[in-house]
């Protein structure tokens, strides 16, 4: 179905039309000021400039056109052109009623699907999640949603980095401390055990101290270079301890990431894209866009109107070794011939903007990546700490994700015990559970993606103000209404009727507003406007259900009304949650 906006703009267009003017200047948009109109166009302003009259007169005679038709109560003119808007309740109540028979909720499928590719995740093989994994996941999640809701082919790749010299290092310490092992004998085995000599947590402890051993033991360094070299040429034994790192780390980091319900298409990683880098380096080569500098091998990127220095693409270093600036490219290769697409987004740290604005360049001049498609980089800003500083444990380390949401839950699970006396640990548990993620995702999600933020867990966690327990509650009070209505055999009448009070009209008008904030949300690759208008549909909500007693309304028809209004709340708040990747609970 037509956006409300859109159907408002289309009689506006033809009203200018009919003056005489062009369509271009009918275009309506939502009012910035509501406490005096409902919409607003502002295009007389400029028609005047290039018709030569006065933007108050173009609006006159617009606004005769407008008066006569049937969707408007009220059209005026404000100086020194602004035409205001205020719409007939019975439009209103028409227009709510077929989104509320509308399974997306008035969202229209796009009319030009895309193929589209999301890299976000970007978690190392060997290494549990930390904070820094949060922003990439939940914001990557929510976008990706987000697109298939609008009718888009979305595909999710977590991009793992599982080939570099981390793992050459992990595979050296491992044989310091095993050398025995039969993955470092000389003589390799057509057939290595199933059955990994470590666990999981082995491995959590291990690369650390690989990590420290080779950033202060030269030798031990040499030894990862060496071990990361043999892995890169297909050593047999290397690779089958690869693998058990692969499968095992693959594993745990799934059950990570579903704790924060985010799921992924792909689970490919640096690895992937390896045995096309000797093709690629090839082409690049043969079509003299690579060539040699101190040994090394590189693009120039840089374009003559650059107001900032741009380095060049370097596709190998000086002993060949390979970088991510290589890795990403032949992904970007992989991706162009495996899945063919029209867009990939790389959800990943602001601070990485200059590599990928190095690696987009390369692919677009070397035609790795046609015309056609598009690479966008959307860089989130840091989660820092009240002291302004990336976020750290109290000791100044690295937090685990695992740990945080702990942390977060365990501080709702507190709130919710002080407040709730009838539910029992079970069902405490899983609500804390539930209303802790609501609380980080919103939380993070709620900001400019863009922007740092300051993570305070009592803000995010309070139960009033703009918070994802906020949120939560007012769904799950719904709920409660609605079950009570059943419970009672109230009768929840088949159509919404007109507004009966201004908060009413206002729920409304912002329920008619869904299908524009999804589609501005993805359009734009942002989540704050969506966390906003979750924020403001609750706040009417529950202004409205200060000012009337549903449950208790004499006039049958009226509660009819209500409850079936109640029930659209609902559905266009859960499915905002959704979106977002946020569960909602039965009670709170």
């Amino acid at each position: 179905m037509n956006k409300i906006v859109t159907i408002i703009s289309s009689i506006v267009e033809s009203a200018f039309v009919e003056c005489g003017y062009d369509s271009c200047y009918g275009n309506v948009t939502v009012s910035n000021r509501p406490d005096l109109c409902q919409y607003q166009c502002n295009g007389a302003m400029a028609a005047a400039k290039v018709y030569k009259k006065r933007p108050s007169e173009i609006a006159s005679e617009v606004i005769e056109k407008l008066k006569a038709s049937e969707i408007f109560s009220e059209v005026t003119i404000v100086n020194p052109g602004f035409i205001n808007m205020n719409l007939k309740d019975e439009f209103i109540s028409e227009y709510i009623n077929k989104i509320n028979s509308c399974h997306s909720y008035g969202v229209e499928i796009t009319d030009n699907p895309k193929k589209i590719i999301i890299d976000y995740g970007g978690a190392n093989i060997s290494k549990p999640l930390h904070v820094g994994h949060l922003r990439t996941a939940i914001i990557g999640e929510a976008l990706k949603r987000m697109g298939r809701f609008l009718g888009n082919e979305v595909i999710g790749d977590v991009h793992l980095g599982d080939w570099g010299l981390p793992m050459g290092m992990v595979i050296s310490e491992i044989k310091s401390r095993n050398p025995n092992l039969p993955y470092f004998s000389h003589k390799e085995l057509d057939e290595y055990s199933s059955k990994a000599p470590f666990t999981i947590s082995d491995l959590e402890e291990i690369y650390p101290t690989a990590s420290k051993k080779a950033k202060e033991d030269s030798v031990f360094m040499e030894e990862a270079k060496m071990a990361t070299f043999y892995l890169q040429n297909g050593k047999k034994g290397y690779l089958a301890l690869w693998r058990h790192i692969l499968k095992i780390s693959t594993e745990d980091l799934k059950k990570n990431y579903g704790k924060l319900n985010v799921e992924f298409d792909l689970w490919k990683g640096e690895s992937d894209c390896h045995k096309y880098i000797d093709k690629l380096t090839s082409y690049l080569k043969e079509h003299n866009y690579a060539y040699e500098s101190e040994g090394a091998l590189i693009i120039d990127v840089a374009e003559p109107e650059d107001k900032k220095p741009i380095p060049p693409f370097i596709l190998l270093k000086s002993d060949g070794a390979v970088l991510y600036s290589t890795t990403d490219l032949a992904t970007i290769y992989e991706r162009v011939m495996l899945y063919k697409p029209d867009l990939i987004m790389y959800v990943v740290d602001k601070r990485q903007s200059l590599h990928f604005e190095q690696v987009f360049r390369c692919a677009k001049k070397t035609g790795i990546a046609g015309e056609a498609l598009n690479l966008q980089f959307i860089g989130y800003g840091t989660m820092n700490g009240k002291d302004g500083k990336p976020f750290k444990t109290r000791d100044g380390g690295t937090m685990r994700l695992e740990e945080l949401i702990k942390q977060v839950q365990q501080k709702v699970k507190e709130k919710i015990t002080m407040n709730n006396s009838d539910l029992d640990m079970d069902e405490i548990e899983d609500i804390s559970r539930i209303v802790g993620l609501s609380s980080l995702k919103y939380g993070d999600l709620s900001n400019q993606i863009s922007k740092d933020y300051i993570f305070d867990i009592d803000k995010f966690t309070s139960f009033e103000g703009k918070t994802g327990p906020y949120i939560l509650y007012t769904i799950v009070r719904i709920k409660s209404i609605l079950r009570k209505a059943a419970e009672r055999k109230l009768p929840v009448s088949s159509s919404i009727g007109k507004p009966q009070s201004n908060t009413e009209r206002d729920i409304m008008l912002k329920l008619s507003l869904f299908s524009d904030i999804v589609e501005t949300s993805f359009e734009e690759k942002v989540t704050h406007k969506l966390c906003e208008y979750m924020f403001e549909l609750s706040n009417l909500f529950n202004k409205f259900y200060q000012e009337n007693k549903i449950l208790t309304e004499q006039n049958l028809e009226l509660q009819g009304s209500w409850l079936s209004l109640l029930s659209l709340i609902k559905g266009v708040l859960e499915t905002c949650c959704s979106l977002l990747a946020i569960e909602v609970p039965e009670r709170m």
